[in-house]
């Protein structure tokens, strides 16, 4: 039971879980289109943008020997440099154009399946786009081979043969990922035996990602009362996924994949200890890969009662779920015989300073307004401390907000979506993690699906990322907007609490 529910009939929404979309899946089989803009064309277009961003990938992507200190002055001065930006800036708003024109619309599970892969295809056998993060994980693999603990000692360290192709900043860094992605590194360079190889092998795990996505996302979006094919053209069709799931071989695809199909069995069979024991696993393995997973388990664990929610079914039917969530993630680092060191490696994203983030972008305004009076304060310490002790309140009030209304999955959506809101670092990327729960369990596509448009364009064809040198105005802009939001929040919370009127509830 997901959003969009009328809390006036749970019961029924429950044994019809399509009800509330009924009029959207016999508008669009009837008509076909509710903008007027031809399938075919979209697809079409966003392959044309697909190829285009492929060409600039060969031109001026994030190629292995390229400029590890960019500026876009210096792309557009450097080789190709005004060749590359407009492949890029052509490439990427026909692929999001493409993607946003069918958002509601999108005619069948296959058309879309058929069409997301037409896209994938030329992001296949590109240099990486967005991104020298794949490079990274070539270096953490070929240094947990040698023995190093990714945890302890940065790829410097062994040094590792392709060193210089990494970014300064990450040189001397932990590694922020799972247990699980550091053996699937040592395993893929293993294999591999060269950077190129491993690259592309890198890419392979990401498609099997989106793969499992696919394969997964469905069931999800049944169980919550979603047209399948909506959710998957949302997710799937994204920019985001050919650019940088693909392309880029970030393993956020993995992560998504895995989480994606560990909620699914779950939703799928609630109440069940051998399904429920399966889905925890998955999210367990997903959490394995980047620990950001483990803030959905608590609301899987909601999700896998069957009857009404009282304690002892919590304790009963949960318990499968937070068990083998935590015992698939504690059973991977004893096997590869790490340590819990990455859960403080997620401490190194406050290296970098964007105001994408909203915790850092207040942090820089309130900077740039000391400055006005002549003060030289570091405000981002204390912002992003702040955000991390809202974060938690907000994922023990959603929780108890699911428990209360049995919208388990959409619930799950915004813990994702705070997680990355209140982080002190956020990536394009990022917002996959929750685009693809809110795609599956969303009424509505507007305010996520716009955060997605708005992140494609972030980043520059070879990894440049166009907040680091927007600083003013983008801080002070993005500070206006968590004012505006947290006061629309506040005011919504008010309105819910007010009586209704008796006249109101007699009509």
């Amino acid at each position: 039971m997901q959003h969009g529910e009328d809390q006036r009939g749970r019961g029924a929404h429950r044994h019809h879980p399509t009800a509330p979309h009924a009029h959207l899946l016999i508008a669009t089989h009837r008509t076909g289109s509710m903008s007027g803009v031809p399938h075919h064309l979209s697809r079409w277009i966003g392959l044309a943008g697909s190829v285009l961003l492929a060409v600039a990938a060969y031109l001026g992507g994030a190629l292995p020997h390229g400029d590890l200190r960019p500026t876009p002055v210096s792309i557009w001065q450097g080789p190709n440099g005004p060749l590359v930006i407009g492949l890029w800036l052509v490439g990427t708003t026909l692929l999001a154009w493409a993607w946003w024109s069918l958002r509601d619309r999108a005619p069948s599970t296959r058309w879309v399946l058929v069409t997301v892969a037409l896209w994938l295809l030329p992001m296949l056998f590109t240099p990486p786009l967005g991104s020298r993060d794949a490079y990274a994980y070539a270096c953490q693999g070929a240094s947990f081979n040698a023995g190093i603990n990714p945890y302890e000692q940065g790829v410097s360290a062994l040094p590792c043969p392709w060193l210089d192709t990494i970014s300064y900043i990450w040189r001397d860094t932990p590694a922020p990922y799972g247990p699980l992605f550091v053996v699937l590194s040592g395993a893929v360079v293993w294999a591999a035996g060269s950077l190129a190889g491993s690259v592309a092998l890198f890419r392979l795990l990401a498609v099997a990602g989106v793969a499992l996505t696919a394969w997964a996302l469905p069931v999800l979006a049944r169980r919550c009362g979603v047209p399948p094919q909506r959710a998957l053209w949302l997710a799937l069709a994204c920019p985001l996924v050919p650019v940088h799931l693909v392309s880029g071989a970030h393993n956020d695809a993995l992560m998504v994949g895995l989480l994606t199909a560990g909620l699914a069995v779950v939703a799928s069979r609630p109440g069940r200890p051998l399904p429920l024991l399966a889905g925890g696993l998955l999210l367990g393995l997903a959490a394995a890969v980047k620990v950001t997973a483990l803030v959905v388990v608590p609301f899987a664990a909601l999700a896998a009662i069957a009857g009404p929610y009282r304690i002892r079914a919590l304790v009963r039917d949960g318990a499968w779920v937070v068990g083998a969530a935590v015992a698939a993630v504690v059973a991977v680092t004893l096997a590869a015989g790490l340590d819990f060191g990455f859960i403080s490696g997620l401490e190194q994203g406050g290296l970098v300073v964007a105001w994408t983030s909203p915790p850092t972008a207040v942090g820089q305004t309130a900077g740039y307004v000391a400055a006005i009076f002549g003060a030289h304060i570091d405000a981002l310490p204390v912002t992003r401390g702040i955000a991390v002790v809202v974060l938690v309140g907000v994922l023990v009030w959603l929780w108890f907000r699911a428990l209360r209304r049995g919208e388990h999955f959409w619930h799950a959506g915004l813990a994702l979506t705070a997680t990355v809101a209140l982080s002190p670092l956020f990536h394009p990327w990022y917002w996959m993690w929750p685009l693809t729960v809110l795609a599956a369990t969303a009424r509505r596509t507007g305010w996520f699906s716009l955060v997605a448009l708005v992140s494609s364009f972030l980043v520059l064809a070879d990894g440049t990322g166009l907040p680091r040198w927007t600083k003013m105005p983008g801080a002070p802009l993005m500070t206006l907007l968590v004012i505006v939001v947290v006061v629309r929040l506040v005011r919504s919370a008010r309105a819910a609490r007010r009586p209704v009127p008796a006249e109101q509830g007699a009509d």
